[in-house]
C-alpha cells in the first residue's frame, strides 16, 4: 500500500469511528476544513507513525506544519524517503 493509501485510510478509518464526516479528501484539502479535530489529527499522526515508521512533524527541525491534504501526504513521503535513504547508508558501513 502506498503512503498516500495509508494515510487516506487512516483518515477515513478514524473519522468512522468517530462518527464525524469527511469534505472530499483530495490535495487541495485544507486539514482545518476535512472534518477531523485537534484531537483526530493527533490520533492520525500517531497511528501513521506505528504504520510507516516516521513521524515528519517531530523528527524534523522545520516548525511549519501542512496545510492541505496534500502536503501532509508529502511531508509523510519526504520523511519515508529520508529514513529509507539513512537507512541504506547505515546498513552499508562496517559494524
Amino acid at each position: 500500500m502506498s503512503i498516500r493509501s495509508t494515510v487516506i485510510s487512516e483518515v477515513e478509518q478514524i473519522a468512522a469511528e468517530n462518527k464525524k464526516g469527511l469534505a472530499p479528501l483530495t490535495d487541495q484539502l485544507v486539514l482545518l476544513d476535512s472534518g477531523l479535530d485537534s484531537l483526530a489529527i493527533a490520533i492520525l499522526v500517531a497511528r501513521l507513525e506505528e504504520a510507516l515508521g516516521v513521524d515528519p512533524f517531530s523528527e524534523s527541525d522545520d516548525v511549519s506544519y501542512p496545510v492541505t491534504l496534500g502536503d501532509f501526504i508529502r511531508s509523510y513521503e519526504r520523511s519515508y524517503e529520508n529514513a529509507a535513504k539513512h537507512h541504506d547508508v547505515d546498513s552499508r558501513q562496517p559494524g
